[in-house]
């Protein structure tokens, strides 16, 4: 029962899936992180079901841009929208803090997001026409046990909010996320030695480069940051694996 709970509340903090009614307690949230992965699962799922769908190149890449927007609600995208606000301030450490706590939406979030969209999309067609839909699904597992790792090892920038609630008190589940993790890339490697291997290092360059990034910028994670790296890793995977096909 509380591994079901505690499946139930990763999906309802990191998910827009409708989930039973979860009374939220230490026991069911100790290891909701070690469970955020599986919300990466059910995306690969549903973009495998899009690629095989007979639809019009522009509509099979909006669905594939689409398909995590739509399953996750949107969380780690704005959180995205915060964070390029927030870099784009070039203020000092704690106006940029300020700024993730800003419920408005600045212009180059807007700006910025329209970016990363269209080039996700570009990016997520040119690996289906390339054949490689089946080796995108173990990276949105990779992102999560990226972010997840990096969320529970690296320090809290405000020591509270949700992201704190998550990681902080409770059992923190490396040794899990590691596995998963190692898990996403060695399938990765093995469905495709180059594109898979491209995309599995992209992806955990971007986390050690986010590592430099979120302690220089922050002085550590916040929840907006933490989404900021997910949509940024996901991007730098797709990328790796396009590169990867080429070569």
């Amino acid at each position: 029962m509380v591994v079901l709970e505690t499946i139930g509340v990763a999906f309802a903090m990191f998910s827009a899936l409708p989930v039973p009614r979860i009374d939220w307690n230490e026991r069911n949230m100790r290891y909701a992180m070690a469970a955020f992965p599986l919300i990466g699962a059910v995306i690969g799922a549903l973009w495998c079901v899009c690629g095989a769908l007979p639809l019009p190149d522009m509509l099979r890449a909006a669905g594939f841009c689409l398909i995590p927007v739509a399953v996750t609600g949107g969380i780690h995208l704005d959180g995205y929208a915060d964070t390029s606000d927030a870099l784009s301030s070039y203020g000092d450490r704690e106006k940029k803090l300020d700024i993730l706590k800003d419920p408005h939406c600045g212009a180059f979030a807007v700006i910025y997001g329209g970016v990363y969209l269209l080039a996700y999309a570009g990016f997520a067609y040119e690996v289906f026409a390339a054949g490689h839909i089946l080796l995108i699904c173990p990276l949105f597992v990779l992102s999560r046990a990226l972010s997840g790792l990096c969320a529970v090892n690296l320090p809290n920038a405000r020591k509270s909010g949700m992201l704190c609630a998550f990681t902080s008190g409770v059992q923190r589940r490396t040794a899990t996320l590691t596995l998963v993790g190692l898990a996403a890339a060695a399938g990765m490697v093995w469905m495709s030695p180059t594109a898979g291997g491209m995309a599995a290092a992209f992806a955990v360059l971007s986390a050690l480069k986010y590592r430099r990034f979120a302690l220089a910028q922050f002085g550590g994670v916040t929840g907006d940051t933490s989404g900021f790296f997910l949509q940024l890793c996901e991007l730098c995977g797709l990328i790796g694996v396009w590169i990867g096909g080429l070569l």
